[in-house]
């Protein structure tokens, strides 16, 4: 994967990737933030195709995502919390609970970029009832879990 960003004007810049470009306007919103909301939607994605690939729907999808950084420079993400509210027609909630730890253990390549650096602990709302609450991931190096025959969207 390569990006190549170039300055346009007082603090916008253009990025370049294979695929597309995009305008990355700093006073509006920082790197940081831009950097999160890839983070979120790396993850997002995920449990749009995990369910779709099972020949299930998943509707209303919402993650918020909260961070905690350092204090001082470098001022690195110390923990992320995620909350995914969702409704699906998987045939149990412990299905959906699986498209999410499938996304945070293995699937979602920005997550796992972090997760050496960064406590992660998601909460998981399906059809309007909490399944999971404050769950942190599991070994922090992927899972050995079961996740059963899953495929992600985000090869790269």
């Amino acid at each position: 994967m390569k990006i190549s960003v170039a300055h346009k004007e007082g603090m916008k810049f253009e990025a370049t990737t294979a695929k597309s470009s995009f305008i990355i306007d700093c006073p509006t919103i920082s790197p940081i933030e831009y950097f999160l909301s890839g983070i979120i939607a790396c993850s997002a994605s995920d449990i749009q195709m995990l369910p779709q690939n099972q020949g299930k729907t998943v509707t209303d999808l919402v993650v918020d995502g909260e961070v905690v950084r350092n204090d001082d420079h470098p001022k690195k993400f110390n923990s992320l919390v995620l909350t995914y509210t969702f409704n699906s027609d998987a045939d149990s909630d412990d299905m959906a609970a699986r498209w999410v730890m499938a996304s945070v253990e293995t699937y979602c390549s920005t997550i796992n970029t972090i997760r050496d650096t960064t406590k992660i602990s998601y909460t998981i709302i399906h059809n309007g009832k909490t399944i999971r609450e404050n769950e942190e991931m599991i070994s922090g190096q992927g899972t050995n879990v079961d996740l059963g025959e899953l495929d992600a969207c985000c090869p790269s």
